[in-house]
């Protein structure tokens, strides 16, 4: 995608070391590098070294669009199970009281009548800013989203500040390689949610719920 001008963020990839394409990006039009380390570059291209190029990426496109986000009304969703079920409950509850929704879940992303397929539970920042940008386009009002763990993870919600956060539940699920190590790393990823929203509503049901609200810092 790179052209004349663009901008470049390299990202360490489960496979593959963005930094790798630096010689190419360059050699198309890239004027700035996005790095997590020192790199070669010509004199006319800009280099800004930080220390994780995901989270650097996430404010980026949230700059990028002029943060959409701030401009809905948003709520994330996150637990093992219950997501999808739970993010198309409430967006027919709100589109029934007569407020324009998006969704972004598994399935796919949902702005007016537009459907988008879903790659990830929960895209990249980029795309998931660029998603935001499109329903503030669309007069959406309100924006209802899945959450996963890696979402989390990998930073691609950072920076968002939802108004609502929800717990649906959590066992243990997606541990292994390339996902999570053990389940206290599944859970403290599910629990940082309630770290970046105004508003958290848990599930008191689930035998983990303590270990999802102690370093909360929302509203309960």
């Amino acid at each position: 995608k790179v052209e004349e001008g663009s901008l470049f963020i390299c990202i360490r990839g489960a496979v593959v070391d963005g930094h790798k394409f630096i010689p190419d990006v360059v050699a198309k039009g890239a004027k700035t590098l996005i790095v997590e380390e020192a790199v070669e570059a010509p004199e006319d291209v800009t280099v800004i070294q930080v220390e994780d190029t995901r989270y650097a990426m996430a404010f980026i496109s949230a700059a990028w669009f002029g943060h959409p986000a701030e401009k809905l009304k948003t709520i994330g969703i996150t637990g093992t199970k219950g997501k999808t079920t739970t993010t198309y409950m409430v967006k027919s509850i709100l589109e029934n009281a007569g407020y324009k929704v998006g969704l972004i879940g598994t399935i796919e992303a949902v702005i007016g009548e537009k459907h988008i397929p879903a790659a990830n539970t929960t895209p990249e920042s980029y795309e998931l800013q660029k998603l935001f940008a499109m329903m503030v386009e669309n007069g959406c009002e309100y924006m209802v989203m899945e959450v996963s763990s890696q979402g989390i993870k990998m930073d691609r919600v950072a920076g968002i500040e939802f108004d609502y956060g929800v717990f649906t539940n959590i066992s243990p699920d997606h541990i292994g390689p390339g996902e999570h190590k053990d389940f206290a790393e599944y859970l403290s990823c599910k629990a940082k949610l309630f770290e970046h929203c105004k508003v958290g509503i848990i599930n008191k049901d689930d035998p983990h719920y303590e270990d999802i609200i102690k370093n909360a810092t929302c509203k309960l």
